[in-house]
């Protein structure tokens, strides 16, 4: 019984079923950044552009939308370091607020792949009443849409490696927030929601170098799990009590940055060092279900960005600036090739979303690649805002027929 008033509250109350309009998480609703709603293919400084406001500070978070609200978080290091979280009007751009969380201990220095993606990379999650932001060492707090503190809790300040920094997003499930705090303390830990009281956790060193956000699969039976790509193995977790329900050994080696895909009862997940594999795996074993439950192993991968899953396809362009689709069924490849018009270096970080039936591919300094899913590798279109030379690392948002970028300078609304 008390299993099944859980699973009617995470039914309620969990952002897949968000009001209309909302983006309440790292890459939408439902995790697989996917929108029906139609925005421009199009746009410039001077194209397309309903407003833009400069943020005060740097950030690879993805903006959130919540009703008629759009919330971000930034890295500002003058004159004293802060993490703030900012809250502005989704439609004409207004600032209604913002709250301050100082650093006040020791933070990695800023080198290596840090200086990649920054301080602030971590996206908020909301339920519709309160916004639940994690800021790595800085901690997890819980703050209303009206910029009120509610909690905040520590959840470590350890380095697993000082070159890579905090990435992970949150995630709900019924009452609690997930957080993957592999970076600050080699640790699952999920906490409750309307308190940050710490419900579980779940230790290990395996977790180091895992920066991917977790995700929930609902099973036939009712039961739930909580599943997560860590470097050589796919875990899956009871995700009300952190207990180990099974695992199995993966492709991926290194460090593993995206996020795990879940396509009903089957899983996917991408990454590891140098982009070192893929995997399909059926959800519902027991244990160690390496022989018995993988459906496929492949070698094309994405060592950044999560890859879209679209009528059973993938599709992505990685961090060398290369196109990818595969096919979900058996991992096959189905194009693999170099876009043209990208800068050098790592022209990309964002994750793909499908907006109509279009996907954009936000670059880093390139612009958005606009193109058509299919047999092959068609972009349509490429816009840049001339006046911003800053990165574009964050995967963007989707509302009301708006789209919402955010760069390390400001933060763009496109609309028609």
């Amino acid at each position: 019984m008390r299993h099944s008033i859980f699973s009617f509250l995470f039914l309620l109350i969990s952002p897949s079923l968000a009001s209309a309009g909302d983006w309440p998480q790292f890459l939408g609703p439902d995790g697989r950044a996917r929108s029906s709603e139609s925005v421009p293919k199009s746009w410039s400084d001077s194209e397309n552009l309903k407003w833009k406001v400069d943020l005060p500070g740097t950030g690879s978070s993805s903006p959130i939308v919540i009703g008629d609200r759009i919330i971000v978080t930034c890295y500002v290091s003058e004159p004293d370091p802060k993490r703030q979280v900012l809250c502005f009007d989704k439609s004409s751009g207004q600032h209604l607020w913002s709250v301050d969380f100082p650093i006040d201990y020791r933070e990695d220095g800023y080198q290596g792949y840090i200086t990649e993606h920054g301080y602030a990379s971590n996206t908020p999650v909301s339920d519709g009443k309160d916004v639940f932001v994690f800021l790595g060492k800085g901690g997890v707090h819980s703050i209303s849409l009206d910029g009120e503190k509610k909690w905040s809790v520590d959840i470590g300040k350890e380095s697993s490696n000082r070159q890579w920094g905090s990435a992970a997003s949150l995630l709900l499930f019924g009452d609690t927030v997930i957080v993957n705090a592999a970076e600050e303390s080699r640790a699952i830990i999920t906490l409750n929601k309307a308190t940050g009281e710490e419900v579980w956790r779940q230790e290990a060193n395996m977790l180091e170098l895992t920066y991917g956000t977790p995700r929930i699969v609902s099973l036939a039976d009712g039961e739930h799990e909580l599943v997560i790509s860590v470097p050589s193995e796919i875990w899956s977790l009871n995700p009300m009590t952190g207990k180990l329900k099974w695992y199995a050994s993966s492709p991926m080696t290194g460090n593993v940055s995206p996020s795990v895909i879940v396509d009903e009862e089957t899983v996917y997940s991408f990454g590891g060092y140098r982009a070192s594999g893929s995997i399909a795996i059926r959800a519902g074993g027991k244990d160690d279900v390496s022989d018995s439950h993988v459906r496929w192993t492949n070698r094309s991968s994405s060592y950044v960005a999560t890859p879209l899953l679209h009528d059973g396809r993938f599709y992505w362009i990685d961090d060398r600036g290369i196109a990818y689709s595969t096919l979900a069924d058996d991992g096959e490849v189905i194009y693999r090739e170099r876009v043209t018009n990208l800068e050098s270096g790592r022209p990309v970080y964002a994750s793909p979303v499908l907006i109509g039936d279009k996907i954009y591919v936000v670059t880093r300094r390139s612009g958005t690649l606009v193109y058509e899913p299919g047999d092959a590798f068609q972009p349509i279109a490429q816009n840049k805002f001339a006046n911003d030379e800053t990165d574009f690392n964050a995967s963007p948002a989707v509302s009301d027929g708006r789209l919402y970028l955010r760069s390390n300078q400001s933060l763009y609304c496109v609309a028609q």
